[in-house]
């Protein structure tokens, strides 16, 4: 861990000389949260000043690499956890963070990596190597919806806060633009989708918005040098 710019290392953490760091997830309230290819999570307390960055919790519900780490985006409804943790096998872990980590439930692993995971007003978005996404209640797991939506591995979902949009980017050239909410009357999960790119040629690998709107997102793919950005015409 470094300063800022880049100029001093502040901190360092050693692990076994077999495991990895497979993903890194910041957060104002749990501090750094870290995967490994062993499966633990790793969450680290960083104080608001000084250098004094220990290790605090060792989360070990996962046998399998960690894949992605994401924070509730939006507000969580009571009860619902604030943290979900994906692995290799496609097992999920929704946590509640405070001072210390409480595993809310555990999404047993469906014989598909999750690549990819997002997390808004306790709703979990989850993006598997079938081309699926499927959404989950963050307070129970509880399955709402599954949407087939690429016809090859989702590397790549972002959520814009602000709306409940959705960004799937896959394997299969394809960019797709969802609306996730919650109805009303019954409180059930609904999406819809909005919109789709295709990129030509390209394996997509990467899918950001680029404002909290959701208005533009860019996208990057294998062994692609450039960003291609889209927006409102």
């Amino acid at each position: 861990m470094y300063e800022s710019d880049g100029s001093i290392m502040v901190y360092w953490h050693a692990l076994d000389s077999w495991d990895g760091v497979g993903q890194l997830h910041a957060d104002a309230s749990s501090g750094l949260s870290a995967g490994t290819s062993s499966g633990l999570v790793l969450v680290f307390d960083i104080p608001p000043k000084g250098t004094n960055i220990t290790v605090s919790e060792v989360l070990e519900q996962h046998h399998d690499a960690i894949t992605d780490i994401s924070a509730e985006l939006g507000q969580a409804p009571d009860g619902a956890g604030d943290l979900v943790t994906a692995d290799d096998a496609g097992t999920l872990c929704i946590w509640s963070t405070g001072e210390e980590f409480t595993l809310l439930s555990k999404i047993p692993a469906s014989g598909c990596c999750c690549a990819s995971v997002k997390l808004w007003n306790g709703i979990v978005a989850a993006g598997y190597g079938n081309g699926q996404i499927r959404l989950y209640e963050a307070a129970t797991g509880l399955l709402r919806a599954e949407v087939n939506a690429h016809a090859r591995w989702i590397y790549a979902l972002d959520l814009a806060p602000q709306t409940g949009k959705l960004l799937s980017g896959a394997e299969d050239s394809f960019v797709h633009v969802w609306k996730l909410s919650r109805n009303p009357d019954t409180d059930n999960v609904e999406i819809e989708h909005c919109h789709a790119e295709c990129v030509t040629d390209t394996q997509v690998c990467g899918a950001r918005f680029c404002d909290p709107e959701g208005n533009s997102f860019a996208v990057t793919g294998y062994d692609l040098s450039e960003i291609y950005c889209y927006g409102r015409a």
